[in-house]
């Protein structure tokens, strides 16, 4: 009898080793939610580090409204402010306060005739972004991925904003400020894309909207900064070495996205990735799973760099699927950076003190995202999106219609308020809407296309400042209207899957895995 169960000891557990060592493939959704866990430890550490990138974003974009005001003169018998017309006065007869340095316009006279120089810096920046957001959503999604390419901005944002602050002349100043807005426009898109793949579709969303708390938050601390340095040589020296300590303190500890190593073909990096995430989770990947592209076969399986790897905006257009959703996403977001970048420089003409004036339009934004971040995983991305674009136009229509009177100042800067307030839910909502539209191979091209939609709409809102009046308000009002009416066309992205690659997504459009 002994003998008997040995022998069946021998025979039985070969078969049982082997049926256990059979492989099972998953995507990385699948193994996020089945292994290494949606949002533990570890992504919440990788989240913190990536997304603090955000900050340095809103330092180099809102730097101008500080480096560029005009501040105010002392004329006649030393009177301060704006009653003082210095485009009437002679030569010698007023100055500035706080000396010529304090901003480019005091120290190269960026006034009356020059005034327009202003308008034209920022729009050069934001031409920038435009750029750099091409560039980089393509880099990002190809050999560089997505760590390399947030390296790279930081390099160069940094190394720009420091020459920045040497300018000699306007015109050099100008040409600075457009290459920091080119590596600008990638540092976000690259952050937000790398913070986000990691999560799991469940926590996604919430963790996506959740990275604009990064950027109003270093929207909030700029005045700190720009009140500690008065000047706007030292601001700009001051606003770019956060940019410098990111590099060296926290990009040695952020890991590239398995989802770009998965695409790329490889899959042992991928792994790698996965596991990490795992134990960093206290949960265990078994050693038989192996992760896969959406709906590959098995004949299919990944042995290099192959197929879905190569990815460009000419797949997204060439797909009907995905062409609807890249021009609804372009045009959407056009519309909705000219609001929010719009009712952001009109908060300047408040008429308060300038530093108060930018850290209460940052403040007013974290509501948005706390509220925005938490419906959207219950009524969904496409309501929100419709919702949150409507009560900022509304709000704006209302606006336009105030009297430009005094006793109506309020009530036209409480209309801005909502108006922002709902704009800025919108502007982040959109992100993690947009990457949830298109696969992973051209996701970040998509999303570039996007943010450079969004940018467009950025160079276009101080033109529309400008008029003065009711005009801008009932500009607003229209965008966002009009956005909302275009999202009805969207379709809703809330759990489903997060697909890697066009076919994938294709192929769960036909087994009705994603809503049309």
């Amino acid at each position: 009898m002994t003998t008997m169960a040995s022998d069946d000891s021998e025979i039985t557990s070969p078969l049982l080793a082997v049926a256990a060592a059979k492989p099972v493939s998953m995507n990385i959704d699948e193994m996020l939610k089945t292994h290494c866990g949606e949002f533990g430890p570890w992504q919440l550490k990788h989240f913190l580090l990536t997304c603090t990138a955000w900050a340095l974003e809103a330092f180099f974009t809102m730097v101008m409204i500080f480096a560029d005001h005009e501040p105010e003169v002392t004329c006649g018998a030393g009177s301060t402010g704006s009653r003082c017309d210095v485009c009437r006065l002679d030569p010698g007869s007023w100055e500035w306060v706080g000396g010529p340095h304090v901003s480019t316009v005091a120290e190269w006279g960026l006034v009356c005739g020059e005034k327009y120089k202003v308008g034209l810096v920022q729009s050069v920046f934001f031409f920038g972004c435009l750029v750099g957001a091409g560039i980089f959503g393509h880099l990002s999604d190809s050999f560089l991925g997505r760590k390399g390419s947030l390296t790279i901005v930081c390099i160069m944002s940094s190394v720009f904003g420091c020459l920045t602050a040497f300018s000699p002349n306007y015109w050099f100043y100008g040409a600075m400020r457009f290459f920091t807005g080119v590596s600008t426009g990638g540092i976000g898109l690259c952050a937000f894309v790398l913070a986000t793949e990691p999560v799991g579709p469940s926590k996604r969303g919430t963790a996506g909207m959740s990275t604009f708390y990064f950027f109003s938050c270093g929207i909030a601390l700029l005045p700190v900064i720009a009140y500690l340095f008065p000047t706007w040589r030292a601001l700009y020296l001051a606003s770019s070495i956060p940019s410098i300590i990111f590099l060296v303190a926290f990009i040695p500890f952020i890991s590239e996205s398995p989802r770009w190593y998965l695409v790329r073909g490889k899959v042992d990096k991928a792994m790698g990735v996965m596991r990490k995430i795992a134990k960093g989770n206290g949960r265990h990947l078994p050693e038989n799973v192996q992760l896969a592209l959406d709906f590959q076969s098995e004949s299919s399986k990944l042995d290099g760099e192959e197929g879905a790897a190569a990815g460009s905006i000419l797949d997204v257009v060439r797909s009907p699927l995905t062409r609807f959703r890249l021009v609804l996403a372009v045009i959407i977001s056009f519309l909705c950076s000219i609001v929010y970048y719009g009712l952001s420089l009109n908060v300047v003409n408040l008429g308060t003190n300038l530093y108060l004036n930018v850290a209460l339009n940052a403040v007013a934004e974290l509501p948005a995202f706390f509220i925005t971040a938490v419906m959207i995983n219950i009524v969904g991305r496409k309501p929100m999106s419709i919702v949150t674009l409507w009560f900022s136009g509304v709000f704006c229509l209302v606006g336009s219609l105030i009297k430009p009177v005094e006793a109506w100042k309020i009530v036209r800067m409480v209309c801005g308020i909502f108006g922002i307030f709902g704009m800025a839910g919108t502007y982040n909502l959109l992100f993690i809407y947009t990457i949830e539209l298109f696969p992973t191979v051209v996701r970040n091209a998509a999303l570039g296309c996007a943010t450079q939609a969004s940018h467009m709409g950025a160079i276009l809102a101080p033109l529309v400042v400008v008029m003065g009046g009711g005009f801008p308000f009932a500009v607003f009002g229209f965008c966002g209207v009009i956005g909302g009416i275009l999202a009805f066309y969207l379709p809703e992205t809330l759990n489903r899957p997060l697909y890697d690659t066009l076919t994938g997504m294709e192929e769960g459009e036909k087994e009705g895995a994603v809503e049309v």
